[in-house]
């Protein structure tokens, strides 16, 4: 039985690298050709993952009809990509489990909602939930959330990817956990400027907790249920990335605080700062569900640029009061 993991950047070596650590064979896709040679010939990712030991079950191709055979997919390629990726592969029957974070742009449709469009066949299950990828990779201890719509599915799925390390927690709510992945990146951008601008721990926190209320908000005007939202895909995520410049959410974030321009600090990336792309897309999505996201919204009007740091965090606090 082979395993696939359709994106060949940390996250999706990662988690390669969780699948291998279970006897099973894995291939792995990945759009750069130097990566998929570095795998195969040093079990290394030294584009996006230096330093981690792969598993010699870990096999790359940069040909994507190789997917064809396998029992199930882990599909990691960056949100707004995954429509373009999910049409060249061969329609199948196989699980699909989807594992970026982010609305796709245009339609406003959640990464699931993306992947029945094109591939109407195949089962779709969603993981998501607090998971640096360095950490994943070296076997330290994680918790997330396998989210499907069939429990028997989501179960199997769940014992399959689980490891002694990596502990899935089965739900049935796939748009509590989608929307607990999407908003908490743009949330780590907002937190990030709290830490590149100095205004402390107190402040941070107090972010936390108001873009927690704005995640729950919009996400309960989504359909999602609030106990997923307060779960590991949403309150423990949402933790996780706005704490550590290992999130490169929060690490964009941080640099907006210091003064430098988005377009200059999103240049400067090889990997993707989700949130960037997710925010104007969440702020009218949330525009057209009738609800406020104030976080939201100022970390829109500084990604466009159109607003001085000062002048967001002066905006913010001089809001009405009201009660919690």
């Amino acid at each position: 039985m082979t395993i696939g993991v359709v994106g060949g950047g940390a996250w999706g070596t990662a988690l390669a690298q969780v699948v291998a650590a279970g006897g099973e064979d894995v291939l792995l896709w990945a759009r750069e050709p130097e990566v998929v040679e570095a795998i195969n010939r040093s079990h290394e990712n030294s584009l996006f993952l230096p330093g981690t030991k792969l598993s010699p079950a870990i096999r790359a191709s940069g040909a994507l009809k190789e997917l064809g055979s396998c029992t199930m997919l882990l599909l990691v390629t960056p949100a707004q990509h995954l429509r373009a990726v999910l049409k060249q592969m061969a329609a199948s029957d196989a699980p699909l489990i989807l594992c970026a974070k982010g609305i796709e742009a245009g339609t406003r449709l959640l990464m699931s909602e993306v992947a029945a469009q094109v591939q109407p066949r195949a089962p779709i299950a969603v993981l998501s939930g607090p998971t640096f990828a360095h950490e994943v990779a070296a076997g330290l201890p994680t918790a997330v959330t396998l989210a499907c719509p069939d429990d028997t599915l989501a179960r199997s799925l769940a014992a399959q990817l689980a490891r002694p390390f990596f502990r899935p927690y089965v739900s049935r709510d796939v748009i509590g956990a989608e929307i607990g992945g999407a908003v908490k990146n743009v949330l780590a951008i907002a937190c990030g400027v709290v830490e590149g601008r100095g205004l402390g721990q107190n402040a941070r926190a107090a972010l936390i907790s108001r873009g927690f209320a704005e995640m729950t908000r919009f996400g309960m005007a989504r359909g999602a249920r609030p106990e997923t939202l307060a779960g590991l895909s949403g309150l423990g995520d949402l933790v996780l990335t706005c704490s550590s410049t290992s999130s490169r959410n929060f690490s964009l974030g941080k640099g907006l605080g210091e003064g430098r321009a988005a377009a200059e600090l999103l240049a400067d990336r090889r990997t993707v700062a989700e949130g960037a792309f997710t925010a104007p897309v969440l702020q009218q999505a949330a525009r057209d569900a009738g609800v406020d996201m104030p976080v939201v919204d100022a970390v829109c009007a500084l990604l466009e640029g159109r607003i001085e740091v000062d002048v967001v965090i002066d905006t913010l606090l001089a809001r009405p009061l009201r009660t919690e």
